[in-house]
């Protein structure tokens, strides 16, 4: 088991204060990321060097940030990012994967039997047409739409008191200034990912009501 990818992944989560243990299932995650990605066209970046930080470091660098949420659904997923990675981490927290797009989600299928996630229900579909039974303590987000658009069409997923998680980069300052005023931005925090010298942040958001 041990080689670059490994030790890359194992310096990553120590770096983090994450238990090495979940090294393994990170990196089998990581192979099927690879094999799949040529067919099935799963993200721009081809080099699993490149995959560890801006995939598994980016995802899980908000895993302390997650404010001890218990269902959380990923929107926009893709190819499980930063859902699978976090899912791997937090054994005791339930996982929504949702996206539209079938390939993507079949992959998911692919990883969620191989890497026995019984945390992770994968959903195909548009956002807007999803209609859970109950509803998310917290709407999560790393590449799926601006601040306005995705709070738009995944407030119906909230339950009372929910919070979005927003991951992203320099676009924040402009997202947040034309927000509603109806929504509140909780929390701002700066993200340190390991291997990755670029900008991320974390926006945690809240509609007004539920904030009194």
């Amino acid at each position: 088991m041990r080689d670059f990818q490994y030790d890359l992944i194992c310096k990553g989560l120590a770096a983090l204060s994450i238990d090495e243990k979940r090294a393994v299932q990170l990196y089998e995650y990581l192979q099927l990321l690879q094999k799949w990605n040529k067919p099935f066209n799963l993200t721009a970046i081809k080099k699993a060097e490149e995959m560890i930080p801006k995939h598994l470091m980016d995802s899980l660098s908000i895993l302390t940030h997650l404010g001890g949420a218990r269902r959380i659904c990923d929107v926009g997923t893709g190819a499980g990012l930063p859902g699978i990675p976090l899912a791997v981490c937090c054994p005791e927290t339930e996982f929504v994967l949702l996206d539209s797009n079938g390939k993507k989600t079949r992959f998911l299928h692919q990883a969620r039997r191989h890497l026995n996630l019984n945390n992770v229900t994968i959903v195909e579909g548009r956002v807007e047409d999803f209609q859970p039974e109950e509803g998310f303590d917290a709407v999560l987000s790393r590449a799926f739409a601006d601040l306005t658009r995705m709070v738009q069409v995944t407030q119906h997923l909230l339950k009372k008191n929910g919070v979005w998680l927003a991951m992203k980069s320099q676009t924040l300052e402009t997202e947040k200034a034309a927000l509603d005023p109806r929504i509140v931005l909780v929390d701002q925090r700066a993200l340190l990912v390991p291997g990755l010298n670029e900008v991320r942040q974390l926006a945690v958001l809240k509609c007004a009501e539920t904030t009194l």
